[in-house]
């Protein structure tokens, strides 16, 4: 899901709950039980309009009391007030995940999660053309700058198989992972959300890219001294340039 309203300010931010309705406890007046400790951050009163409750991720027993980190926001369509889900400063849930475990009291459909922590998987797919090799490059429709096809990682995929489908779905184009490269980046958007991506090297013999219109605004296919004048990033530029290293060490190049 997507962040719609910009990112919240208590996203990141140490809190303590006091545990209102503790896990295994019944909920009488919605029917459910609880599978989380609940509470209510301290602080923070139930007529403030910017907190209501806290799930407590983590913790697989009654507590009374918890201190810990905000890592995503349920924000409702039905404009009642949002809900917080905290967790140990040392654990990363990530959207899927926070999903499965709220999904006792919330309905699918009816809120959207801002998370903290997101995970993507991609690649730097190569292919021969017209004489010499070529690297594909996206603009995405959220962002002004060109980088590599990558996505988030839905329920039970493997991170190759975050960057396979990611790559096909943006680009049209079937990709075979090379083993033994990847690299893993972590780094922070909106001065808050704690994004870690994990970039693959990949081929393919695919001659057709056809764009997903929906969030992808271009396309190229660049050889490796264009592709480097062309990403913006220095991270990107280094995978890059990583990248290429390993094809040139391999034979592949």
């Amino acid at each position: 899901m997507t962040i719609s309203k910009g990112v919240d300010y208590m996203l990141g931010k140490y809190v303590r709950v006091r545990v209102t309705n503790p896990i295994h406890s019944v909920n009488r007046q919605c029917g459910y039980t609880y599978q989380l400790n609940f509470g209510t951050i301290e602080g923070k009163k139930r007529y403030d309009s910017v907190y209501y409750g806290a799930y407590i991720m983590g913790i697989n027993h009654p507590i009374r009391t918890f201190d810990g980190r905000v890592i995503a926001v349920i924000r409702y369509q039905d404009n009642r007030n949002p809900l917080y889900v905290v967790a140990p400063k040392s654990t990363h849930f990530i959207s899927h995940q926070i999903e499965d475990a709220v999904s006792f009291a919330e309905k699918p459909g009816t809120y959207e999660l801002d998370c903290l922590y997101e995970r993507s998987c991609g690649a730097v797919v190569f292919r021969f053309i017209a004489g010499g090799y070529r690297y594909l490059l996206i603009k995405n429709k959220r962002s002004a700058n060109w980088g590599f096809p990558k996505g988030h990682i839905e329920r039970g995929e493997t991170n190759e198989q975050t960057a396979i489908r990611e790559v096909l779905e943006e680009t049209g184009i079937n990709i075979e992972i090379l083993p033994d490269f990847f690299i893993k980046s972590d780094y922070t958007i909106h001065d808050r959300i704690e994004k870690s991506v994990v970039i693959y090297l990949a081929r393919t013999n695919d001659k057709q890219t056809v764009i997903q219109k929906e969030e992808i605004e271009d396309y190229v296919w660049l050889d490796f001294d264009k592709a480097m004048k062309t990403l913006r990033f220095a991270n990107d530029r280094n995978v890059l340039k990583s990248a290429r290293e390993y094809l040139i060490q391999k034979g592949i190049i």
